[in-house]
């Protein structure tokens, strides 16, 4: 007797999405999601979008394994621990909103400026971003937030010389005939450039990377210039100083289409190389040959990155930097010119999408997201305002991220602070949360970029069903909104409808369609001049400013020499290769990549401390310690040590991070953070009192 069986032949429906990369970086990669029965099963660059051609860098290829991580938040969670302790109970939706809402009432019926929005890049997209979040708190009268964290030294400088925060087209590299590559490792933070300067090194382009640190992007240059920290303005006028020396100027460049250029000449009299090698601790032989390329290596341009401006004179150097495909006339080609952010190109309409008309008459006080640590432990004051008494964070992680993180944890420690935070996990941050609330990933929403290191604009599609009840970021606040009563018709708009309100002059069905749409602009945008300033020229020294000059660090051996004397090494803390910020660093593929917290300290400084490699460290200063391995390396230069970041402090091994010893003191321009202007000094761990490593690294 045979028996006969059924098989059940299941249906494969597989589609792709057109999505768009939401992260901190300058690529804003154009994607295509693979889903499979409602599964999101391959994440891939889109092959058609120019920049992108098809690639991704290791972080977002395993984007799959962050929309499904097992410790995705998938519920709104309620405090029953003390602050920090990460204790939370599962509560509903309702019961949550509801208290928040309750609570931000009372507080703003006696004064919403005592209520403090807090975000910034963990999406970049302008719908999940700022759009209906900042609806709401404009209607609410909430205080302002200066986003400065990043970027605003270096935005404030391109405001100042250019107008706006514009550059040359990324793809135009591939042209230049000598490419420096000034404050960034692009291996890691800009991909996608770097194959572009890769593909020009092949065809005989000179690439030279200007960076305290050897980087692997510096490996793979033709030449490595490792000033010190904070000293990238000195650099630039020196190489003024060999421009004029050897009239490498294109002086009708200079007449035609820049303003200021008497008073700059002026200021760079003075730095000759020998000077400029003192001040930046490099050769001065270097400066002259770097002039010399820079002239005479036509067209040449300029891949500026943030790491360079996070020192106290960092507005001041870009400003400098930017000058010089001035001087040279580098403009004039599509291949030469400068590139630090594109997005000024964007035509992003901000008022229509963030709606500061709901402030009505209100004109609330702004809080400098860079100083929240001492904010936070301010009381009410004429000066200063309320105290702040409501925190809501979303898209940001500033218990790990912010300066002077003893004055961070403090302040978020504060049990009367109500603290709300919008999550996809539970970070540093939401381990102080009063109610945190899950948040949907990119894979899981609609939104629109615009992109700050090319000319595009994207649409990102929700590929998949939201994890558990995690919600988009405009439907949290569209639902507080609903809950204070606020009626103004803004706060019904869908999250497609506000995508469609984002750009001037952007086909959105065509944009919906395809994907992507280039935005038009001219191949040598300022071939003539036109640049964005009142009257088309570009400014060294705007009446308002004066003229560009080197600013010194707040902590360096030249400029604090009785804090030097006790804390002699300069630290810098760029993020790890594998890890964007502190995003993906709770990824266990990719943090297993990194393995372990590191500072990268010189051959010479380990000798003169008796460190052996791997060797458990204390680096400290007058505002905390960070304890860690040592990894003794040529990457890091003599007299300045790597604390490569941003690690959970968490995930940390005495559950601190750099940031301990990183401090709240803000640039010349744009008010922002000084991450790299920081002195430290670095002791080895006594392992030979037969102490556990666990326990030498708490103790």
């Amino acid at each position: 007797m045979t028996q006969k069986c059924n098989k059940i032949r299941i249906r494969m429906i597989s589609h792709s999405i057109h999505a768009a990369c939401p992260h901190d970086c300058p690529d804003t990669c154009a994607i295509r999601v693979t889903v499979e029965n409602g599964v999101a099963v391959r994440v891939q660059g889109d092959p058609d979008h120019p920049p992108t051609q098809g690639v991704l860098c290791t972080k977002v290829a395993k984007y799959t394994e962050r929309a499904y991580h097992p410790n995705r938040l998938t519920h709104p969670l309620r405090r029953v621990g003390p602050k920090g302790s990460g204790q939370f109970e599962r509560v509903g939706w309702d019961i949550a909103l509801d208290a928040i809402a309750e609570k931000l009432g009372g507080i703003a019926a006696r004064d919403p400026q005592a209520i403090l929005p807090y975000s910034y890049s963990g999406t970049l997209g302008l719908v999940q971003g700022e759009a209906m979040a900042m609806r709401f708190f404009h209607r609410l009268g909430a205080s302002l937030l200066d986003r400065t964290i990043c970027a605003s030294a270096g935005a404030s400088a391109l405001n100042l010389t250019y107008g706006s925060r514009v550059g040359m087209h990324v793809e135009h590299f591939k042209d230049s005939k000598l490419i420096l590559i000034w404050g960034s490792n692009s291996i890691a933070s800009n991909l996608h450039f770097w194959t572009i300067a890769q593909a020009a090194k092949r065809g005989g382009t000179k690439l030279i990377c200007i960076d305290p640190r050897r980087t692997e992007t510096a490996d793979k240059c033709h030449q490595h210039i490792a000033l010190l920290p904070g000293t990238d303005g000195a650099l630039a006028l020196g190489l003024i100083h060999q421009l004029v020396k050897n009239d490498w100027l294109d002086h009708d460049y200079i007449e035609r289409y820049t303003d200021g250029w008497s008073a700059l000449r002026a200021e760079a009299q003075s730095w000759t190389a020998e000077h400029t090698a003192t001040i930046c601790g490099i050769s001065a032989d270097e400066v002259r040959h770097l002039a010399h390329d820079y002239a005479n290596l036509s067209p040449a341009a300029i891949r500026l990155n943030y790491g360079m401006q996070r020192v106290r004179g960092g507005g001041n150097a870009v400003r400098l930097i930017a000058a010089l495909p001035c001087l040279i006339g580098a403009w004039r080609q599509p291949a030469g010119g400068l590139l630090l952010s594109a997005s000024g190109w964007a035509p992003v309409r901000h008022d229509a999408l963030v709606r500061p008309d709901l402030l009505g008459h209100a004109r609330p006080r702004t809080i400098n997201m860079s100083t929240i640590g001492d904010d936070l432990s301010r009381e009410s004051s004429a000066q200063f305002g309320p105290k702040i008494e409501a925190l809501i964070v979303y898209n940001s992680n500033p218990v790990a991220v912010a300066p002077g993180s003893p004055q961070v944890v403090r302040g978020f420690g504060r049990e009367d602070l109500f603290t709300v935070v919008i999550e996809q996990f539970q970070t540093d941050t939401a381990d102080y949360a009063d109610y945190i609330l899950p948040a949907t990933t990119q894979l899981e929403h609609f939104d629109v970029h615009s992109s700050y290191g090319h000319t595009h604009v994207l649409v990102n599609e929700a590929a998949i069903a939201p994890q558990g009840e995690a919600r988009p970021n405009a439907t949290v606040f569209r639902d507080l909104a609903a809950r204070l009563g606020f009626t103004e018709s803004c706060f019904k708009d869908t999250d497609v409808e506000i995508g469609a309100q984002a750009f001037n002059g952007i086909d959105f069905a065509q944009l919906r369609r395809e994907g992507w749409v280039k935005l038009d602009i001219a191949e040598a945008p300022f071939a003539m001049g036109r640049f964005f300033t009142a009257n088309g020229r570009a400014q060294f020294a705007p009446s308002d400013s004066g003229v560009a000059r080197f600013i010194p660090p707040y902590e360096s051996t030249q400029s604090a020499p009785a804090l030097a004397a006790r804390y002699p090494l300069a630290m810098i803390s760029p993020p790890a290769r594998h890890f964007l910020n502190s995003t993906f660093v709770n990824v266990e593929s990719l943090r297993s990549i990194e393995g372990e917290p590191l500072l990268e300290i010189h051959p010479s400084d380990a000798a003169m401390r008796n460190l052996q490699d791997g060797a458990l460290v204390r680096t400290f200063n007058d505002r905390g310690e960070y304890r860690c391995k040592v990894s003794i390396s040529t990457r890091a230069r003599p007299g300045v040590v790597v604390g490569l970041g941003i690690w959970w402090r968490k995930l940390g091994p005495a559950g601190t991070n750099a940031n301990e010893l990183t401090h709240q003191g803000l640039t010349d321009l744009g008010r922002a953070a000084v991450f790299y202007d920081c002195l430290v000094e670095v002791e080895g761990l006594a392992r030979e009192q037969g102490l556990p490593v666990a326990q030498a690294l708490a103790q």
